[in-house]
């Protein structure tokens, strides 16, 4: 057995040992140790998370894998440009299966998967095959077969698997977590989260490689970057098609998976008007896409009842004109935090009826990430929250510890989105939402957000 299968096995047997503990980092790392890691998909969102890793001493970028060479040669000049060695590539032959060659050189302790949606769960179940350790982009999956088959996975493999929510570690929404920890807002009752952005510059480009967003209103072939492959999702599907950005705060406020559990889900969705408008305002009512006919709703709105009592509502927003807003609300017995106006209200501490700044009391229950890791968090994708999601699957993997969004989260937040389509194409039904611990939330442990290493 080489070198890198031994090392492999050494994480892998670590990560099975310490997914029975409950906490984090309760084995060490060993002194100095260093990670080989790969990446497939190296395109736009790809190369933010390469920036992350290029810039860690702790990681050697050792493969890259995309079948596009514009985005390869991209992802090769930012580790020339950050003085790194070029990585071994894969995928300049086209070959959609080249990720499979990438897995198969037996040199890597980790991949990270930044390719379109359809390809993650193939992906990684691939790679944990391969005993490759998974950090995945959001979403887990597209049907709801696909979130079985990665939970298996991973559960008969052992091999680590981390959801990469870069939301969750959002300043204003770690501070929340710990005045919810810290009962500020007394028993929880209801929360709201959402994506609410728009995305019509994103679904839509001119194909031409130096301008990924805007500029046209090509998509699928004619298209360029997420507009040749995204876009093709509001065509053929309506549901909440994006909900781990609002979803993944309010699990963990809530124990979701860990003493608490999703049991009902039901969705409603618009007309869908946004992205033709969009079309005909910039390409012209003659343009051939000006006949495209989307499904996707242009407001999709999704509730969530729990075992516990709360209720959590989902809305996605892409197709109109809107300023970004994740929507974020969490209302208690005693009081209520809302992102959008950046307000809180606390009983007994507030005045009646009015809104004190969140600032101050973000500054008060700062957590303990941000108080230690700003500074090296400055300047890194969505205002830091890109550097502490690769952070943790580093560190977590580093110390074989369980991964802080695991494989139960990933699954069960991204499964959101096939029971909406289902809900939406059965007349708004609610539905039955699948137990995906298989009754474990019962007796499984939080372990988000607790110390300042993950």
């Amino acid at each position: 057995m080489n070198q890198a299968n031994n090392r492999r096995g050494f994480l892998q047997a670590g990560a099975a040992l310490a997914g029975s503990l409950l906490l984090p980092g309760a084995l060490a790392a060993p002194g100095g140790q260093r990670l080989r890691l790969g990446m497939i998909g190296t395109g736009m969102r790809g190369q933010v998370l390469l920036r992350e890793l290029l810039r860690r001493d702790d990681v050697e970028v050792a493969a890259l894998c995309d079948i596009d060479p514009v985005m390869l040669g991209r992802a090769l000049a930012l580790a020339d440009k950050l003085g790194k060695p070029r990585p071994r590539t894969f995928g300049e032959d086209r070959d959609p299966q080249a990720y499979k060659r990438m897995l198969d050189s037996r040199a890597l302790d980790g991949v990270i998967i930044a390719t379109p949606w359809e390809w993650h769960a193939p992906m990684a179940v691939a790679a944990m095959q391969a005993k490759v350790a998974v950090g995945c982009e959001v979403v887990a999956g597209i049907t709801l077969q696909d979130h079985w088959d990665v939970l298996d996975t991973q559960l008969s493999t052992g091999t680590p698997y981390m959801l990469l929510e870069n939301v969750c570690y959002r300043r204003d929404v770690l501070a929340v977590l710990r005045m919810v920890r810290a009962g500020v807002f007394g028993e929880l009752v209801h929360l709201q989260g959402g994506y609410q952005h728009d995305l019509r510059a994103v679904k839509f480009n001119s194909g031409d490689p130096a301008r990924p967003y805007g500029g046209g209103v090509e998509f699928g072939a004619k298209g360029f970057s997420e507009a040749r492959w995204r876009t093709d999702h509001s065509v053929r599907r309506n549901g909440e098609l994006y909900p781990s950005h609002g979803i993944g705060p309010c699990a963990m406020y809530t124990n979701i998976n860990r003493g608490n559990r999703f049991t009902r889900i039901n969705s409603f969705a618009t007309k869908a008007r946004g992205l033709h408008d969009y079309i005909v305002k910039e390409g012209g009512a003659n343009h051939p896409n000006a006949k495209a006919s989307f499904s996707l709703g242009d407001v999709v709105t999704t509730t969530l009842a729990t075992e516990n009592g709360e209720t959590i509502l989902l809305q996605h927003d892409t197709s109109l004109p809107r300023p970004y807003s994740l929507g974020f609300r969490v209302q208690g017995t005693k009081g209520l935090w809302m992102d959008l106006n950046h307000g809180i209200h606390v009983e007994g501490q507030s005045k009646p009826h009015q809104w004190d700044e969140f600032k101050a009391w973000q500054d008060r229950y700062e957590h303990p990430l941000w108080r230690k890791f700003a500074a090296q968090a400055e300047g890194a994708g969505h205002g830091g929250m890109d550097f502490f999601v690769i952070h943790a699957f580093v560190e977590a993997l580093k110390a074989r510890a369980p991964m802080p969004i695991d494989i139960h989260d990933a699954v069960t937040w991204s499964a959101i989105t096939p029971l909406s389509e289902q809900s939406i194409a059965q007349g708004y039904q609610t539905l039955d939402f699948p137990d995906f611990t298989r009754g474990g939330w019962r007796t499984r442990k939080p372990i988000f957000g607790f110390d300042d290493r993950y």
